[in-house]
């Protein structure tokens, strides 16, 4: 057969997509468990992480989660008791800038205080909206008051781009030159507390 042909070109191009096709679903197979392992992982260290429960690597964060949280009625919603006091964890996604923003939100079961939020994933901006994953700006909804199962975002020319230490107001501050990312943050904290209101707070 003539390398220059017009069926040498097709069982060619033909058998090498049928190799790197068989490579591709052998690595997939293979890597299969190990993907659900770090995804179980990512869930339960943002669980964790969201209630405040400290943990040192996959082992101890397994072992934790299994002695502290519990599934709640809703889907993705956890149930924990931290000093005393009760939980209700959901996890919430919605639309950012840039793709879909997908956060653990932990607060009381009237969902009027927050525990903590933890992000999952996200695809913002790096240096501008990815820094909603940064501690400093996660750090303002901790303890945070939620009045009406709400938190004020100050974004665009209102926002100081400094993290807000008053846990009162019911108020953060968004990301200096991240304004729709900040709103968008804010809209999917505002859903996740609406769910703890709505389905997580029964004990």
């Amino acid at each position: 057969m003539k390398k220059d042909s017009m069926l040498y070109v097709v069982l060619f191009t033909f058998a090498v997509c049928a190799v790197f096709t068989l490579a591709l679903a052998i690595a997939n197979e293979g890597t299969k468990d190990l993907v659900a392992a770090n995804a179980e992982f990512a869930t339960q260290s943002a669980v964790l992480g969201a209630l405040g429960v400290p943990f040192d690597g996959k082992a101890d964060a397994a072992a934790r989660f299994a002695e502290t949280v519990g599934a709640g009625e809703a889907p993705r919603s956890w149930l924990a008791t931290v000093g005393g006091a009760d939980y209700v964890a959901v996890e919430q996604s919605g639309p950012g800038l840039w793709g879909t923003i997908v956060v653990i939100l932990a607060a009381t079961p009237d969902g009027e205080r927050i525990r903590g939020v933890r992000v999952v994933s996200q695809n913002e901006t790096p240096g501008l909206g990815g820094r909603i994953a940064e501690p400093w700006f996660l750090g303002q909804y901790e303890g945070e008051r939620s009045p009406g199962g709400r938190v004020g975002m100050r974004a665009g020319a209102e926002s100081s781009g400094a993290a807000d230490s008053d846990k009162e107001n019911g108020r953060v501050d968004g990301v200096s030159g991240a304004t729709r990312t900040s709103q968008s943050f804010a809209a999917i904290v505002d859903a996740a507390l609406a769910r703890v209101k709505e389905s997580g707070g029964e004990r």
